[in-house]
């Protein structure tokens, strides 16, 4: 059995606890999750609790339904919840740099310094794609006419 704490609503915590199982990877897009009897059995709440946090993920696309099969990760849920979550992943995928740099020996300032080149470069090909679709779509407009 797991332990649900805190003042949030049950649901709302079945429904972090799934988001979270998605986000980790522990399951995947296109894969089956628990049902909300099985939910039931492992927090120990009643499965109308349960299908409530499984609706709520519904809604937000990040689950459907399947009828007579049950509920899957939709194949977008990941794109769905890392926009959702963008500061939670960043901050572990910052935590992570910051150790391999530490491990690495590379300074404050020289990986500030890293950081910044790479957000320039990524700017900088948004504007090169952007020119290059816009010429792409200019072009084609003079074949239709």
């Amino acid at each position: 059995m797991k332990e649900l704490e805190g003042s949030e609503p049950i649901y709302i915590q079945i429904g972090d606890w799934l988001e979270n199982e998605i986000l980790s990877k522990r399951v995947k897009p296109e894969e089956k999750i628990y049902s909300q009897y099985k939910l039931s059995e492992i927090f120990k709440i009643n499965p109308a609790t349960a299908l409530k946090g499984l609706n709520l993920l519904v809604e937000k696309g990040i689950v459907y339904k399947k009828r007579g099969l049950g509920m899957f990760v939709s194949h977008d849920a990941l794109k769905i919840l890392k926009k959702e979550h963008k500061n939670i992943v960043l901050t572990e995928q910052i935590r992570e740099l910051v150790a391999e740099a530490k491990l690495l020996d590379v300074s404050e300032e020289e990986l500030m310094n890293m950081l910044k080149k790479e957000m320039q470069k990524s700017s900088n090909n948004k504007t090169e794609n952007n020119y290059q679709n816009n010429l792409q779509r200019e072009s084609t407009k003079g074949d239709d006419q």
